[in-house]
């Protein structure tokens, strides 16, 4: 048997292991501020509905978020064991932003998760709601705090090489680095448009089988109302990313355009098979002068090429190319559905309109997709880079890690991770299928003292 090669196979792991991770961030970002807009809305009105609503979607909420801290852990052990080179070089720069998500970030959410899910009979309306809103903020400083490590590493800013590590210079030009501020509003928005399709999916999928129709009727609208909203405000921030991208990392929008030479005029290729070996595409169908027009907003306007730099120094087309198709088609795909959404409300017939419902139903999943091909164009169209332009990753593995020891921990995460995602999935249906408290029964049960307003050192517990 021919000896593993050990950089690709820790490539592989940590591709593996991020993109399982994503998932469950994307959905508590998200998540969190729909709860806050729940319970606030409870707290306003008093309308028994909202606070049902919020009390099914924290159970999802709790469990994506332990999911999302079991999964995430094991990342940071692959930096020191399989990429230590990156870890020793990176590290006074790295090392610190990724400090300060625990210290703030995590600290946060975990100190108020316990009185979010369990402080209802505890404290005071005021205080469980501040608490909502404290987790939400701190899934947000989460994402700012990876999102400015991981685009210092596409967009490196404010340190300097010395003696074979990076020293800081300037530490908000380190955070605020030239990707930042883009990929930050269009990884959030990202979050918040995909919880907004589970959201308005499992409504519709009650609204369809006739279930909780008070609730779901207003969790499908709110849903929906966040698809109209967020999805063409992420193409807007899809765009201009993309520009971004173009000024600092040229190559990598020649990959996503499948253009091999630099020059005006060029197409926007629907389809296309592109050849890297040949430096070529098989069996185009292209817009013409699309690919100009979208990037430089002139029919003529110069896109770079693949040919500007050696085969060496080129990401892996195809992965790119398509990935980047399958989340703008995704993108424009949820435009439509939240103007279907727009136009049936306007007309009255939001929920009674069955193939709009079958169409969120099928979207529900889909924000993850659209999601984790964002991320494979990003990650995949900085190879061959670590730090772009600078570090590659070739030189970033760790020397002594043998490809024996990298394949025995793949197949084992392999093995882990599908039997937690598996579980995961089997409790999340279950929750799904349990739905919501039925109103009725919640109109007659006893509510919480401190909904009522009692002072927390009244509350009896129930018996």
């Amino acid at each position: 048997m021919p000896p593993f090669d050990a950089e690709i196979l820790a490539r592989l792991q940590f591709a593996f292991t991020v993109s399982f991770h994503i998932l469950f961030p994307t959905l508590t970002i998200g998540l969190a501020g729909f709860l806050v807009f729940f319970e606030a809305r409870y707290l306003r009105s008093h309308d028994e509905a909202w606070l049902v609503l919020y009390r099914f979607w924290v159970k999802i909420f709790a469990l994506t978020f332990g999911m999302g801290v079991v999964s995430g852990l094991v990342l940071s052990y692959q930096f020191g064991t399989n990429w230590s080179e990156w870890s020793r070089v990176t590290g006074p720069a790295l090392g610190p932003l990724i400090g300060f998500e625990v210290l703030t970030a995590f600290f946060l959410e975990a100190g108020f998760l316990g009185i979010m899910l369990f402080g209802w009979q505890k404290v005071g309306p005021r205080l469980h709601f501040l608490a909502t809103c404290l987790v939400a903020i701190g899934t947000a400083i989460s994402a700012f705090w990876i999102l400015a490590a991981n685009s210092w590493m596409q967009t490196p800013a404010g340190a300097t090489i010395i003696e074979g590590q990076y020293v800081v210079d300037d530490w908000l030009a380190v955070i605020f680095n030239p990707s930042f501020p883009w990929r930050l509003l269009h990884m959030t928005t990202a979050s918040y448009l995909t919880t907004a399709l589970v959201v308005s999916g499992i409504s519709a999928f009650y609204l369809l089988n006739g279930s909780n129709r008070e609730v779901a009727r207003r969790a499908f609208s709110a849903g929906m109302w966040g698809v109209l909203v967020l999805a063409p405000l992420q193409i807007f921030l899809g765009d201009q990313h993309g520009l971004n991208t173009l000024e600092h990392q040229p190559i990598k929008v020649a990959a996503m355009e499948g253009n091999w030479e630099t020059r005006g005029g060029v197409p926007f290729h629907i389809f296309a098979m592109p050849d890297q070996k040949e430096q070529r595409n098989r069996l185009e169908i292209s817009i013409p002068y699309g690919s100009s027009l979208i990037l430089r907003h002139d029919p003529d306007g110069v896109v770079p090429g693949l040919k500007d730099v050696p085969v060496e120094d080129q990401p892996p087309v195809g992965i790119v190319f398509w990935s980047f198709r399958i989340m703008v088609g995704l993108g424009f795909l949820f435009l439509a559905l939240g103007l279907w959404g727009a136009w049936a409300r306007w007309r009255g017939t939001l929920y009674e309109a069955t193939w709009l419902k079958r169409l969120a139903v099928l979207l529900t999943p889909a924000g993850f997709v659209a999601t984790l091909a964002g991320w494979f164009v990003t990650e995949v169209g900085r190879q061959p880079y670590t730090v772009y332009g600078v570090m590659r990753t070739e030189d970033s593995f760790s020397p002594s890690v043998t490809g024996a020891s990298i394949a025995t921990t793949l197949v084992l995460f392999l093995i882990v991770y599908g039997g937690l995602f598996g579980a995961y999935l089997y409790y999340l249906t279950k929750l799904v299928r349990r739905g919501p408290d039925p109103l009725t029964a919640r109109e007659t049960e006893a509510k919480p003292e401190a909904i009522r307003g009692a002072r927390p050192g009244l509350v009896v517990p129930a018996e």
